[in-house]
């Protein structure tokens, strides 16, 4: 049976794209994208879903704080429409840019995956790119990584799924590095999917 999957994007959809083309190749392990949704009404990610012919949705938070509303109400709010709209098997942040409370997280413990350009226990948070480039340049580090993990409510603590580690390499600029890690996330967030759902793993902690 055909297991759902909703994407959560901010931000152009390069990752977002990585896990479209690893659909169309078979290789989400009978996994197929329902819903994108972006936190971001220009997000480029929802051209890519449009193109796509994935169906979109669009909340912000702005309106929410515009109308006197909380973090968690638009949480909750979010949840309840993915939940109703899509029941989904599993929820990928792939550049969403915005923390869910427990409001979001308790309703789908366990079924919320996160990809992070950072090793497990470094680098936790946003901007981990940036802090890694500057630790290698002060001569405090000598590689970085990425993480697929569960998402629970402490921010980038999760069990992992999927790691993969990146030299820094010596003469590297900023943009050097940043590409490199793109290029190992579009790898390992298709690859953490498949894994997620071919071997029913979950994180209840």
């Amino acid at each position: 049976m055909t297991k759902k999957i909703v994407v959560l994007i901010s931000g152009s959809g390069s990752n977002l794209q990585a896990l479209i083309d690893a659909e169309r190749q078979g290789e989400l392990g009978g996994g197929t994208i329902t819903l994108v949704v972006s936190n971001k009404k220009s997000a480029y990610g929802l051209t890519r879903a449009a193109e796509a012919s994935i169906p979109t949705h669009v909340r912000t938070l702005k309106e929410y704080k515009d109308a006197g509303k909380t973090r968690e109400d638009f949480d909750r709010d979010l949840a309840e429409y993915i939940d109703e709209a899509q029941s989904p098997d599993l929820i990928v942040l792939a550049g969403w840019m915005h923390i869910l409370s427990p409001a979001f997280i308790d309703r789908f413990r366990g079924k919320i995956i996160n990809l992070h350009p950072a090793l497990p226990g470094e680098l936790d948070g946003a901007h981990a790119i940036d802090r890694a480039y500057s630790e290698f340049k002060a001569g405090e580090r000598t590689k970085t990584g990425v993480m697929v993990h569960f998402v629970i409510p402490e921010v980038d603590k999760g069990k992992p799924i999927l790691t993969q580690d990146i030299p820094c390499v010596e003469g590297d600029s900023l943009e050097d590095l940043e590409s490199r890690i793109h290029v190992v996330e579009h790898e390992i967030l298709p690859r953490a999917v498949k894994l997620v759902l071919e071997e029913n793993l979950c994180c209840l902690t």
